[in-house]
């Protein structure tokens, strides 16, 4: 088996991952992503053991333990740039040994569980309510550069979105995965399920304008609009995605969960996201403790 390169797979000088910043032993089989950084002390604050703290640019990891149960939260800042960062660092510390720096012959399956916020698409989805995330549909680009395939009915979905999006040439194809379906079982519940949409950016890719015209002003209308059989699009953000597409190449769970803090089709946002966020964290955590 080849040896994994220096320059592919860069160590700090405490053996540690470059960008995480985390050894092998210093991660959970559960973790919890969080694109704010601030947001993983308002996870980890609700364990009863902390073991564990580092941080590397806008990446912060808290590992400890809620009961029995031994979980990492790790922020991976916003996009999936980062997530391609922060979910092949994960699974390299999981599944690659750093001392032959060769692939482990008995690979790990780890549970990624995000804990975000989004903006709705749906009338009937209210302000401050939580959806899982079915498929992550992914209109970035990223996982364009891996290999992924996709079965026959996710090859339909993406084909008709494309057409009833109007999605042309000048933006990269999409791309699609599902949630893991050991997860999104126990978050049904309390919370709304259908596709998200992760876009590049906040601004002209989630059709907002300021002082700029963007491409496709009927995006937002058109997202909230599309069916396909029981899908529809609840919301968009920007990593659930590629969360799921690289998730589901390397073998693990993924599972993304977000608080609706704005309707774009209502025009409307919450009055307070934080409550809302930490909301979700108490649910999030409780059934993880339990289920997970």
């Amino acid at each position: 088996m080849n040896k994994i390169a220096e320059s592919e797979m860069i160590l700090n000088a405490r053996g540690a991952i470059y960008h995480l910043d985390l050894r092998p032993e210093e991660i959970a089989k559960t973790i919890i992503l969080v694109g704010d950084p601030d947001r993983v002390k308002e996870v980890s604050r609700h364990f009863d053991k902390i073991e564990f703290k580092t941080q590397h640019r806008e990446f912060i990891s808290h590992t400890g333990y809620l009961g029995k149960k031994r979980i990492t939260v790790t922020s991976s800042g916003i996009g999936t740039d980062n997530i391609d960062i922060t979910i092949n660092e994960l699974d390299a510390l999981a599944n690659i040994d750093f001392t032959t720096r060769q692939i482990k012959p008995k690979l790990t399956c780890l549970n990624f569980i995000r804990i975000g916020t989004s903006g709705g698409l749906q009338q009937d989805i209210p302000i401050d309510s939580f959806i899982a995330s079915t498929h992550g549909l992914g209109i970035d680009n990223l996982l364009n550069f891996y290999r992924l395939d996709q079965n026959e009915e996710e090859k339909q979905l993406i084909h008709s979105f494309v057409t009833h999006a109007q999605m042309h040439a000048q933006i990269g194809y999409p791309y699609i995965a599902g949630a893991g379906a050991s997860l999104i079982k126990h978050f049904v519940k309390d919370f709304y399920q259908g596709i998200t949409v992760t876009c590049p950016g906040f601004y002209g890719p989630q059709g907002r304008i300021l002082r700029l015209g963007i491409s496709n002003p009927e995006l937002v209308n058109r997202l909230t609009q599309f069916r396909f059989g029981q899908h529809r699009i609840t919301n968009f953000e920007m990593e659930t995605s590629a969360i799921y597409g690289l998730g589901k190449l390397l073998g693990h769970n993924c599972l993304s969960l977000n608080a609706v803090i704005a309707n774009r089709v209502r025009k409307e946002y919450s009055k307070d996201g934080k409550a809302a966020v930490e909301n979700l964290i108490v649910k999030v955590l409780e059934i993880i403790s339990q289920h997970v």
